[in-house]
């Protein structure tokens, strides 16, 4: 394998010189630059990344932290974020924290350790005083971490008004809502939009964004309130849940309950039957959020704080009656 010293006797010039090229960093006249650039090329070399990081503090590589990487919808974010960044000449580190601070704030050290040259973050438990020790750019995805922080999400609590309207809308008399956790800010604000419409709190129970729990929460509901005939999920997963419980009980979907959920995500249409959801652009916000993220690395002024993005209300077979 190749080093430095082999390049700078190849090209005839000093070890400072070829550092000099490979970091562009300082002043090389352009035949000297071209003579370092073909012995790389002739020896094949190949810069010590770690070096490299060690010395100009940063590292072309970012930060991604999520809080389920089992749950189909971040994948599909995290899909986004580094297809625009290895396009860019980034590579990226993912994280799963499942939501716990202590994690969280081993993986900002670590990060920080590493030189990465910045953050993505899908998070609630992140707390302001961690963010502001870390002195990289951050942006946060699908959910705020803070209020300086640029944020890439869709309005939520209008996809949560939306969902429950269209229940209504195709004739259901008795909407029941399964919602997310309570510390999770969509999970919230997709609530708060059911409350928006139906103005009680009667039907709602907890399904943790989780399907297994959100099976069994479903079931008991479904048992004390036979008269439900609707279900707004707040994710997708939680959906299935609900159609996985219907299953149980013998009851058909969509004609004696429907159910939409929230998200979007590739399973959703996999199903039998297909899943009506609220679709989010997973792909384009996860860009965008990616874009931003390298333009606060160079330095660059972005153009506002909260990036809100269009929500889509697909119906497939899970509500069409």
């Amino acid at each position: 394998m190749s080093t430095i010293k082999d390049v700078a006797q190849e090209a005839g010039v000093s070890v400072a010189t070829v550092s000099r090229v490979i970091n562009q960093n300082g002043y090389v006249n352009e035949d000297t630059r071209k003579k370092v650039e073909n012995a790389i090329i002739k020896l094949n070399y190949q810069p010590n990344s770690i070096a490299r990081s060690l010395y100009k503090k940063e590292s072309k590589t970012i930060g991604i932290i999520v809080p389920d990487i089992t749950n189909p919808f971040f994948p599909e974010l995290v899909r986004g974020v580094e297809d625009y960044l290895i396009r860019n000449g980034f590579t990226t580190i993912l994280c799963n924290s499942d939501e716990d601070a202590d994690k969280e704030r081993l993986y900002l050290e670590v990060m920080k350790q590493k030189y990465v040259d910045g953050l993505i973050i899908v998070s609630n438990t992140i707390n302001e005083q961690l963010v502001q020790q870390f002195d990289r750019p951050i942006v946060a995805l699908d959910r705020s971490i803070h209020k300086n922080i640029p944020t890439f999400a869709i309005d939520n609590r209008e996809g949560g008004r939306r969902a429950t309207q269209h229940l209504l809308d195709i004739g259901c008399q008795k909407v029941a809502h399964i919602k997310g956790p309570d510390q999770i800010e969509n999970s919230e604000a997709r609530y708060k939009g059911y409350l928006d419409v139906i103005n009680n709190n009667e039907l709602v129970v907890s399904g943790h964004y989780d399907l297994k729990k959100t099976a069994q929460a479903t079931i008991e509901l479904l048992q004390h309130h036979p008269e439900i005939d609707g279900v707004f999920a707040g994710n997708d997963i939680m959906a299935l849940g609900v159609a996985k419980a219907a299953d149980y009980l013998n009851i058909k979907v969509p004609n004696e309950l429907a159910i939409i959920g929230f998200d979007g995500i590739n399973l959703s249409e996999m199903t039998s039957p297909e899943l009506s959801t609220i679709s989010q652009p997973i792909y384009e916000m996860s860009t965008e959020a990616a874009r931003a993220l390298i333009s606060l690395i160079e330095g660059k002024v972005i153009e506002k704080i909260d990036y809100e993005f269009p929500f889509t209300l697909i119906q497939r077979q899970s509500t069409k009656r």
